[in-house]
């Protein structure tokens, strides 16, 4: 085995829908709070400080734009004032056999953002669309 980083281009998502591919994933951030302490009576004169609640970004998938597909958009359209449908993912980086190394599992996510491709009149640019996912937890695993 080759000693060096793994590349970030080779990757699949499982998402609840159809088998589709993505051009871009970003968000897969885990963030400590910090809680700051300190009592009158401390002979310190500074704040103690501990770890907190975990924090998580919102994660943004993108792909092109196929005519006739939906799904981004039938997804979205389940928010209904406090119901929503929410699904687990699994992101998996891919090594050359198309074997996961590293694993993103994500938490009960669901849609609150979805972008249609801009469009201009001289491009020559793939449509692509956006949707913005916020979970309630990401756990990494190294393979």
């Amino acid at each position: 085995m080759a000693d060096y980083p793994l590349p970030k281009f080779h990757f699949q998502v499982e998402w609840g829908g159809t088998q589709i591919g993505f051009t871009e994933v970003s968000g897969l951030d885990i963030e400590t709070e910090v809680i700051e302490y300190r009592h009158g009576a401390s002979p310190e004169y500074h704040k103690t400080k501990m770890p907190g609640m975990r924090k998580f970004s919102n994660i943004t998938l993108k792909r092109g734009t196929f005519q006739g597909d939906n799904e981004f958009f039938n997804w979205f359209n389940t928010v209904s004032l406090n119901t929503i449908e929410r699904r687990d993912l699994t992101l998996s980086l891919l090594n050359e056999n198309h074997e996961p190394v590293v694993v993103w599992k994500i938490k009960n996510a669901f849609p609150i953002k979805v972008q249609s491709t801009d469009l201009k009149a001289d491009g020559n640019e793939v449509a692509i669309e956006t949707m913005e996912l916020a979970h309630e937890g990401l756990v990494v695993q190294n393979e």
